[in-house]
C-alpha cells in the first residue's frame, strides 16, 4: 500500500515529505484575485494567520471528494490559537472557467470560509502558475509570516501537522 501511495504521489507531483525544513521556507507569492462577488481579495490580507492555500475546481472529482475532510479540519482549527497567536484560515483558489459552476460547488460542498478566489482562467490561472500547480487537488500551508511551511497535506496529515503547530 505504501508503494502505491508513493507511486501516486510521484506520478501526480506530490511531495512525500510535505513539511519543509527550516532552511527551505520560501516566501509565499502574493495572490490577488476576485471572489465570487467580484471583490478583490489578497492572500496577504490573511498575514498573521496559518493559511492553507487550496487549489481546486468544481469539475475536479478528487477535489470535491476531499471537501468534507477539508471542512472538518477547518471547523476544528478555525478558532484555535496557535503558538504565534495565529488562527487557521483557508484561501481557496479555483481553477474554474465557469463562475456559476464555481459558486454552486462552494454552496453544495458547504465551503463556509470567506476567502474563495478565481480569475476564471482554468489552468492558465495566475495563482496556479505562481505556485507551480500542475495537478489538483493541491495545497500549500503558509505560516503567520507568509512563509511556505508545507505542501500537499490532506486529511489526517493536515490535521496532524496543524496539531503540531
Amino acid at each position: 500500500m505504501k508503494l502505491i501511495t508513493l507511486l501516486l504521489f510521484t506520478f501526480f507531483g506530490f511531495s512525500t515529505t510535505p513539511n519543509l525544513s527550516q532552511e527551505a521556507k520560501p516566501q509565499a507569492p502574493e495572490i490577488s484575485l476576485q471572489n465570487p462577488d467580484g471583490q478583490q481579495i489578497n492572500l496577504t490580507d490573511l498575514r498573521g494567520n496559518i493559511v492553507l492555500v487550496d487549489f481546486w475546481a468544481s469539475w475536479c472529482g478528487p477535489c470535491r471528494r476531499k471537501h468534507p475532510e477539508l471542512t472538518g479540519v477547518y471547523n476544528k482549527f478555525k478558532n484555535q490559537k496557535f503558538k504565534n497567536g495565529a488562527r487557521f484560515e483557508i484561501f481557496s483558489v479555483s481553477l474554474d472557467r465557469n463562475k456559476n459552476a464555481w459558486k454552486a460547488a462552494i454552496a453544495k460542498d458547504h465551503l463556509t470560509w470567506s476567502t474563495h478566489v478565481s480569475d476564471l482562467q482554468g489552468w492558465n490561472s495566475s495563482a496556479a502558475k505562481a505556485y507551480g500547480v500542475r495537478s489538483i487537488p493541491s495545497n500549500v500551508l503558509i505560516d503567520a509570516d507568509g512563509k511556505i511551511i508545507a505542501k500537499n497535506l490532506f486529511g489526517a496529515d493536515l490535521e496532524n501537522f496543524l496539531t503540531s503547530l
